[in-house]
């Protein structure tokens, strides 16, 4: 498709975009590593088991590629998705009648932000999440969704949820999003048995090997550490098994949500057993005693979104411990990360910035991104778009962004990567806004019926072959 005139503005856009991922592939090698959390994907690639904390979709994709004994490679094919993520959502959107130069300035965003390129190049699930749910919601965002296109798209939907939970609640947008339209039930069935055979299937599997049916063992941990923000026992009145889990620490000075799930000093080192289960329980009774705290501690973490800048590195003593950034120097890898970095690797691992090609792009990143104000804006834009000139295919993506936006600072804490799947959504929910309504295709039967009705003078009509062929 991309070839010819009318798509040079968006081939413009795309070299420097590759620049850059070749920037990032040249300056830092082999990758860049996210303190425990990489080292767990690649523990769990080797020995595929379901874990407590996480599903295990990334960690299969890195077993996948494991046998080519190379982070870089990795890396590479998260570039090429990203990529291709971009090429996707613009021919979608000129397919539904955008100008070059249009769907071009839609896909910037996808094409150049600094933190999509960042985690691209980074051994986390959130590159291959983000490409999974914006794939899936794109195949949905059509005027007419075909039995197909729904399959596929539930399908995209369900593997993005056992890599990152959150997708779950875009799969379930996207089939309410189905039933409202009235696509069918052949298409609304299509969606829902595709986008549940991995959760069930992984379910099970977790079943198998843990006795409990689900994606994580989790989820009550995760709201616990929430809730550690605001708790107050005084307030919760917390039956004896679960007091354990009160916090000691003044409101004023405790940390952030991540902080009480791992730290060594959590309450949860006092709950020998059934952690998830009673955590969880301390959370919906902090919930319901201190709604108010509760929704005052998710308004907190939401105003991240007003800042300017995405993160609180200013200097470079900050940048160099901050996953955020790349990075100025070598950071070396403690023995148990070591481990099984070189082991997947097959060789040394740590990350090497070699100029100049990282001091360029640590140069880009001070400004080569979409500030979450704007992004704010844009997706507020193209959801009162897409309900003013009723284009419902523009509604999914856009409702799908706002669940991925504000999922994370209900159910565990804000963090700025968190948000950056909703990207390439809110664009295509502005791309396909402002798009036309597509023209209805005639089928020659009916054309020759217009044909026929229209020209009632058949010696001044010119030949049907002529018209059809």
């Amino acid at each position: 498709m991309l070839p010819g005139n009318g798509h040079l503005a968006f081939l413009a856009a795309l070299v420097p975009a590759v620049v850059l991922r070749a920037l990032a592939m040249l300056g830092y090698r082999p990758t860049l590593w996210f303190w425990a959390d990489s080292f767990s994907y690649l523990d769990a690639a080797a020995h595929p088991v379901p874990g407590t904390f996480r599903p295990l979709g990334y960690s299969l994709f890195l077993a996948a590629l494991r046998p080519g004994h190379s982070l870089a490679l990795v890396t590479a094919v998260q570039h090429l998705l990203g990529l291709g993520l971009a090429v996707a959502v613009y021919a979608v959107l000129r397919r539904r009648g955008l100008p070059g130069w249009g769907a071009t300035a839609v896909t910037v965003p996808l094409l150049y932000d600094e933190f999509l390129i960042l985690l691209e190049h980074m051994i986390m699930a959130d590159a291959l999440f983000t490409v999974l749910v914006a794939a899936g919601v794109l195949m949905l965002s059509r005027q007419d969704v075909t039995p197909p296109a729904a399959g596929v798209g539930g399908a995209l939907l369900g593997l993005a949820a056992i890599t990152r939970t959150v997708g779950v609640a875009v799969l379930v947008l996207a089939a309410a999003h189905l039933l409202l339209r009235r696509t069918g039930w052949r298409a609304l069935a299509g969606l829902v048995l595709a986008g549940a055979l991995p959760l069930v299937a992984y379910a099970t599997w977790m079943y198998g090997t843990s006795g409990t049916f689900g994606l994580t063992r989790a989820d009550g941990l995760f709201l616990w550490s929430r809730t550690m923000t605001f708790a107050d026992c005084s307030a919760i009145r917390p039956e004896p098994r679960l007091a354990p889990l009160c916090p000691a620490t003044a409101v004023a000075g405790r940390p952030s949500p991540a902080h009480w799930l791992w730290g060594r000093w959590s309450p949860l080192a006092r709950v020998p057993r059934d952690k998830n289960a009673l955590a969880g329980r301390f959370a919906r009774a902090a919930i319901l005693a201190q709604p108010g705290d509760y929704l005052a501690a998710v308004g907190g973490d939401l105003r991240w979104l007003l800042r300017w800048e995405r993160t609180t590195a200013r200097s470079s003593r900050t940048t160099k411990t901050n996953p955020y950034w790349f990075p100025f120097e070598r950071r070396p890898l403690n023995r148990s990360a070591r481990a099984a970095a070189e082991a997947y690797e097959g060789g040394p691992a740590a990350t090497r910035p070699v100029e100049p090609y990282a001091g360029w792009l640590r140069a880009y990143q001070r400004f080569g991104y979409l500030p979450y104000p704007l992004l704010v804006a844009l997706l507020g834009g193209a959801l009162v778009g897409a309900s003013v000139r009723r284009r419902p295919e523009a509604l999914l993506p856009g409702l799908a962004a706002t669940a991925l936006i504000l999922a994370p600072p209900f159910l565990v804490g804000f963090d700025v990567r968190y948000v950056v799947p909703a990207i390439p959504l809110t664009c295509l929910s502005a791309g396909l806004a402002m798009a036309g309504p597509t023209r209805q295709r005639t089928s020659p039967k009916n054309a020759r019926t217009s044909y026929s009705s229209g020209c009632s003078n058949a010696a001044k009509c010119p030949p049907l072959s002529s018209s059809f062929q």
